[in-house]
């Protein structure tokens, strides 16, 4: 299936960075997803893609494919770490993984586009990136729930959905959204929603397209501040409930 090797190619793409020196090897795997992109985009037609419905819809299929460790995992694999510890520590992983992104899309030197030359508006590279920095950001959004505590409830693809609806929000998921309404949540309002936050990335990633090295500058920064904010964000929040509970416990 077509998903499952954008799923693939979106995974190697999304790897944590570890140092600077992984650029070219990045470049490749987002180079990679692009014809399989431009393909998808050709068949989803010109409007679907100018509305951004076409990118919206190819993460939703994205969502329940992106793997997330759960909070014994983590534990695990941050041995002396407190649970906060562990937030923080997702979160500069999050963040230095898409500046990377940003850093990799924008040195890229050809920019390939889709066809027809209608869809031109649309570089598929910005949509190859916007992919892997989603899956990126998703991964947080699911790691930090887990760490914190308050994972979503339901079916990988229920899951997938509350994360990505997370994501789209800037907010926690719903401790009293169950799996039936979990499975609702890509209604038409939903996915305007989604499609709107889509659309606003798209435009702040368009800054990796500036000529060379000024482009890989501008792509990491503009990533790495919407990547920390958005983990700083769902952290307060999931704390915030945290201590919450907490202090009901006490009271009771």
């Amino acid at each position: 299936m077509t998903s499952d090797r954008i799923a693939e190619l979106v995974a190697v793409a999304s790897e944590p960075a570890v140092d600077a020196g992984d650029r070219r090897g990045r470049q490749k795997a987002l180079a990679a997803l692009i014809p399989v992109l431009a393909n998808n985009a050709r068949h989803a037609g010109i409007r679907a893609v100018a509305a951004g419905r076409w990118l919206t819809e190819e993460i939703i299929e994205l969502a329940p494919r992106m793997p997330a460790r759960d909070a014994a995992t983590l534990r695990k694999q941050h041995a002396g770490l407190s649970d906060m510890q562990i937030a923080e520590q997702l979160i500069k992983t999050a963040t230095r993984t898409t500046a990377a992104l940003g850093a990799a899309a924008g040195g890229l030197v050809a920019i390939e586009f889709a066809a027809p030359p209608a869809l031109l508006a649309t570089p598929i590279q910005l949509a190859a990136e916007m992919l892997a920095v989603t899956a990126v950001e998703l991964k947080l959004v699911a790691e930090l729930h887990e760490i914190m505590g308050q994972p979503a409830r339901g079916t990988a693809t229920e899951r997938g959905g509350a994360y990505l609806m997370s994501w789209a929000h800037r907010r926690a998921v719903q401790p009293q959204l169950g799996a039936t309404a979990l499975a609702s949540v890509f209604g038409t309002a939903a996915k305007r929603e989604l499609r709107s936050q889509v659309l606003r990335r798209l435009g702040r990633s368009s800054t990796s397209l500036a000529p060379f090295f000024a482009g890989a500058v501008a792509g990491a920064e503009v990533n790495r501040r919407a990547t920390k904010s958005l983990g700083e964000t769902l952290l307060a929040e999931l704390r915030g409930r945290g201590e919450q509970r907490w202090f009901r416990r006490l009271d009771g």
